[in-house]
């Protein structure tokens, strides 16, 4: 990954993974499992397990559908356990988002085609400890989830 804003710092230990994968429907799958995966160190429940498969679901299909739209991209996963919490950033070089505040918005889609419900923030919001959006049109999207296992 770019030498952007890492969630490690040099204070504390961690493990941490990156992937970097072709913005394909497809891969939306393998993000989940790589993740849960990464996490099972953690020794989480499996309610735990299935809150943040659904959440990094949700934001890769959001960066696959709404960033990139018809248009290849890359999916950038990075992963990070520091002591009980784990921390996920999903990031695209998609179009970004115009109106952050709406689309965060329950119900709320840009999708005209009918096919999106417009929750995929709000399952992230609720199944997640933390959640920060950052966007920028024309320079994509970051979101960054944070999830305390076993507290």
């Amino acid at each position: 990954m770019e030498e952007e804003k890492k969630v490690q710092t040099e204070q504390e230990p961690c493990d941490r993974i990156c992937l970097e994968m072709d913005g394909v429907s497809r891969n939306e799958e393998f993000a989940r499992v790589v993740t849960a995966v990464f996490m099972s160190r953690m020794n989480p429940t499996l309610e735990e397990m299935d809150d943040v498969k659904t959440a990094v679901s949700e934001a890769v299909t959001n960066a696959i559908i709404h960033g990139y739209g018809r248009q290849r991209g890359v999916v950038y996963i990075e992963a990070v356990i520091s002591g009980q919490e784990l921390t996920v950033v999903i990031r695209d070089k998609g179009v970004g988002i115009r109106n952050l505040e709406k689309a965060m918005e329950p119900m709320y889609t840009s999708d005209v085609t009918g096919e999106r419900s417009g929750m995929g923030f709000s399952f992230m919001e609720a199944f997640m400890d933390e959640l920060e959006v950052e966007s920028q049109p024309g320079e994509g999207t970051t979101v960054r989830m944070k999830k305390r296992i076993g507290g």
